[in-house]
């Protein structure tokens, strides 16, 4: 990997958080500040949303743990994620959260967004039973 690994599942994103303290900001600059910090615990609290567990409580255990302890939703532990092989290439980190604050910025500077209106589809109709099989 060509610049290297850090801890996958947020975990990188979650260890990065403390370097915002050093960010001296105010008014709108502070809030933007605490908007990145939010976005950057968000894939965390993802994945254990996504395995059934309270994603804040996870953060928040992540966040008070060693460097590079996390969660792994699989075995539903919290480990080393280097040593458990939950990795990130860091190229993908950083360019993944410089394409996001990009995006961002861009759109904060933008006086109007064109997007388009969902469509409002039906939902699906019901299985039918399995008496038969």
């Amino acid at each position: 990997v060509e610049e290297g690994i850090v801890p996958g599942g947020g975990v990188a994103l979650i260890n990065a958080i403390p370097a915002l303290d050093k960010v001296e900001a105010n008014g709108d600059e502070a809030v933007g500040v605490q908007i990145i910090r939010r976005a950057l615990e968000e894939p965390l609290r993802q994945i254990a949303e996504n395995a059934g567990f309270e994603g804040s409580v996870v953060v928040g255990k992540v966040k008070e743990a060693e460097k590079g302890v996390g969660f792994n939703a699989a075995t539903e532990v919290y480990e080393d994620m280097i040593k458990a092989g939950i990795v990130d290439p860091t190229k993908v980190t950083v360019s993944a959260l410089q394409n996001a604050v990009s995006i961002a910025s861009m759109l904060l500077t933008t006086e109007s967004l064109v997007a388009e209106i969902p469509e409002k589809k039906p939902a699906a109709p019901p299985a039918p039973d399995m008496m038969g099989y």
